[in-house]
């Protein structure tokens, strides 16, 4: 089968790949092809396989400077996804922003009068579920993104414990710091691991000042989007690097 074969098939099924060409340096024009799950396609260096993750998380084509070759990714595959767990008046809020930016939003709470179409009408999907249960429905991957909101443990723990097994980009959880720590102490003895815990980012969202819920939803989505391209969402005008996120420097392998 073709590489263009490959890839026509990957697109139809709604799966994500990363084809990586080298663009200047040796093997020039030398394509590798892939897959979400790490299973390649084509002939390019077996290494170039390493850059595959981080450019799929991007979700979009950019160029990566290595030293001795510049890489384009060319990047395939849905939408990213917003998985919101608790449906309150942020969680509207960020369906509402999350959807300028073509995402697909979902929300899910296991208390059905929270979720109901009224209170969040621009979620793509809403699931009247508990978190094992919207985890297992949802399955998110290495273009989901997840939000934590309820401020309560009944949820927000069995929601950060499911989310930090799987590929999700992101992981987020909204409180106070003080109920941060208290909440990592109690993932700690339940056995999560310190790797882990240092995926959560709580209190999720950057420093914008943020008080009502738009504005909440607005600091928390920067932050995705700032952990998605690999950016650390400071001022652009402090940023040494180019103002729409490329190339990328990375290290060739010898």
């Amino acid at each position: 089968m073709s590489l263009f074969d490959e890839l026509r098939e990957i697109v139809e099924s709604g799966d994500r790949a990363v084809v990586l060409t080298v663009v200047a340096g040796e093997p020039l024009g030398a394509k590798l092809l892939v897959r979400e799950d790490g299973t390649t396609a084509g002939h390019g260096p077996t290494d170039l396989a390493e850059l595959a993750p981080a450019a799929l998380r991007r979700g979009r084509g950019h160029v990566i400077e290595q030293e001795s070759r510049t890489v384009f990714a060319d990047v395939y595959g849905p939408p990213p996804r917003l998985f919101v767990y608790g449906a309150v008046d942020t969680a509207e809020a960020l369906c509402a922003q999350a959807g300028l930016l073509g995402w697909t939003t979902i929300v899910a709470d296991a208390r059905a009068r929270f979720a109901t179409r009224e209170r969040i009408p621009s979620a793509g999907e809403l699931l009247v579920l508990w978190p094992d249960e919207a985890l297992e429905q949802v399955r998110p991957d290495s273009g989901t993104a997840i939000l934590a909101l309820t401020h309560d443990d009944k949820f927000d723990l069995p929601l950060l414990t499911g989310a930090l097994a799987t590929d999700a980009f992101y992981v987020g959880a909204l409180g106070s710091r003080r109920n941060q720590e208290r909440r990592r102490g109690v993932l700690r003895e339940q056995g999560v691991a310190e790797d882990d815990l240092e995926r959560i980012s709580g209190p999720a969202g950057l420093d914008l000042g943020a008080d009502s819920p738009v504005e909440t939803a607005l600091s928390m989505l920067a932050e995705i989007l700032a952990v998605r391209a690999g950016r650390g969402g400071g001022r652009l005008r402090d940023s040494r690097q180019r103002i729409h996120g490329g190339p990328v420097a990375t290290p060739a392998r010898k």
